[in-house]
């Protein structure tokens, strides 16, 4: 029986509650008695065991993916051991994927017409994508955006680094895990506002020659 399934990426910003919309997924299915099986990237290790974990307190156990996981290989193993087929694989933070292994997973569609859905951000503190979400983006058959609100009102854009004083970090390694006390989600006019205003701060005060200078 041909079987046909999609490729999903469902993106938002950090407190957007994607996790919790994973985890609540894997319980529906749980009670409809619906194959399914949870993944996550080993880079997040805020959690000493493989579980899925969202700030709402719900956590369910899942299996690491490891940068040198092949995730296709991983489901034709699954197939030639156990004759299974796994209907639906949700997989946490996405963006943390190679390019590689999002298209394994276009080919596990593909191939065996399971369902993958991948819950992730789009992008980093700087603003740029990573490289998993680049090419969800790029591949996905759906794309959904899981949005949240900024605390002016307008949508959360960007997934700001602070300090341990709250402020905006602009520099740093791409990755660098942590909740609540090293990012916040913010739009982007406040994102520069906040920018705009620390710099402010810091910046020496003009003297009477830079003020007089056409130049200035």
């Amino acid at each position: 029986m041909y079987r046909k399934g999609k490729l999903y990426f469902r993106y938002g910003t950090m407190g957007s509650a994607k996790t919790a919309l994973l985890l609540t997924t894997a319980y529906n299915f749980e009670e409809r008695h619906m194959d399914y099986m949870c993944l996550k990237p080993i880079v997040d290790t805020r959690e000493q065991a493989s579980i899925i974990h969202s700030r709402i307190g719900i956590q369910r156990e899942c299996r690491w993916i490891y940068a040198d996981t092949d995730l296709y290989e991983l489901a034709r193993d699954l197939y030639r051991t156990d004759s299974r087929i796994v209907d639906w694989y949700l997989i946490d933070e996405a963006q943390f994927l190679s390019e590689a292994q999002v298209d394994q997973l276009s080919r596990v569609v593909d191939d065996f017409g399971s369902n993958v859905i991948c819950y992730g951000l789009r992008t980093d503190f700087q603003t740029h994508l990573f490289e998993g979400s680049r090419r969800l983006f790029e591949i996905a058959d759906t794309i959904d955006e899981i949005k949240s609100t900024c605390n002016c009102g307008h949508k959360t854009i960007v997934n700001a680094r602070i300090d341990s004083d709250g402020h905006i970090v602009t520099e740093g390694d791409q990755v660098e895990i942590g909740g609540d006390d090293r990012y916040v989600a913010v739009c982007r006019k406040c994102w520069r506002n906040r920018r705009i205003e620390q710099a402010s701060r810091v910046r020496p005060p003009l003297d009477l020659e830079e003020i007089m200078n056409p130049e200035y």
